[in-house]
């Protein structure tokens, strides 16, 4: 790791006063040139502890950059991933408060709802099935608490700075019919995506590492060496199978997954 306990303190205090004052700060891979995917990492967790130690409550996990375009154009050869506190969890159909936020953008994935402890090392997508209650259709809000593009440099994001902001991750929202994990082929369920009431993305579930649930065992392998698991109960946002919808206040959005129901929310 190059960045030091002390560096990697005052970045997360910075991404914590940016999401409070709504004021992105630099890009952290502008202001340390050699930050690792292991100082991110790092960051993430201490801005996690700082919401915790306020009061927060670790509701699950969320995995990003599924998409090998994704992965290519930001030159990494895995995902990334945040963690889901609390108050990210919106009603479906309800109402997503824009004050609270900075830049929102919103995807189409599936969320794994876990009814057993799962562990790694060598967690597969049948462990994950089998610990699996339910899949639901969800929508993750993103945000970024770090500018995309650097005014001086004009630079964009790398993927330290992503996954330092918590892998970009503001909200959820779980609707839709709940779907026992063997009872339907998740690589083939597909959302229709609207703004307003206009289409805007299509996607299959394919799209995530050719199954979501091969997502949720890389992220279950992943957190092991840090001695953590998914555990009962926990949700988790397996990756978006569409590219992010911009959104502002005033905007609808819906995401229709066919028979699996769908999911919508408002930017009020």
């Amino acid at each position: 790791m190059a960045l030091s306990n002390d560096d990697i303190r005052a970045c997360a205090n910075r991404l914590h006063q940016a999401e409070k004052t709504r004021t992105q700060i630099r890009q952290l891979s502008q202001d340390f040139p050699d930050i690792s995917i292991a100082d991110a990492y790092a960051i993430q967790k201490a801005w996690v502890d700082v919401k915790v130690a306020e009061g927060r409550i670790v509701r699950g996990h969320k995995i990003g950059l599924t998409s090998k375009a994704m992965q290519s154009a930001l030159g990494i050869n895995e995902p990334d991933s945040g963690v889901l506190l609390d108050d990210m969890f919106f009603a479906d159909g309800g109402l997503v408060p824009t004050e609270r936020f900075i830049a929102t953008r919103v995807e189409a994935e599936l969320a794994f709802v876990m009814s057993k402890r799962l562990a790694g090392p060598d967690c597969t997508l049948f462990d994950v099935l089998n610990a699996t209650d339910f899949v639901v259709p969800a929508l993750e809000i993103l945000d970024t608490r770090i500018e995309r593009v650097d005014p001086q440099t004009k630079a964009t994001r790398k993927i330290f700075d992503t996954i330092a902001d918590n892998a970009a991750n503001a909200g959820i929202v779980l609707g839709g019919r709940p779907i026992r994990p063997l009872d339907a082929d998740l690589r083939w369920i597909g959302a229709l995506c609207f703004k307003n009431g206009q289409l805007e993305e299509t996607g299959l579930a394919a799209g995530v590492l050719n199954h979501p649930a091969t997502a949720v065992a890389w992220l279950t392998n992943k957190i092991a060496p840090l001695g953590l698991a998914l555990e009962p109960g926990q949700i988790v946002l397996a990756g978006s199978f569409i590219r992010p919808i911009e959104t502002r206040k005033g905007d609808t959005i819906q995401a229709d997954y066919g028979a699996y129901g769908s999911v919508s929310c408002y930017f009020a």
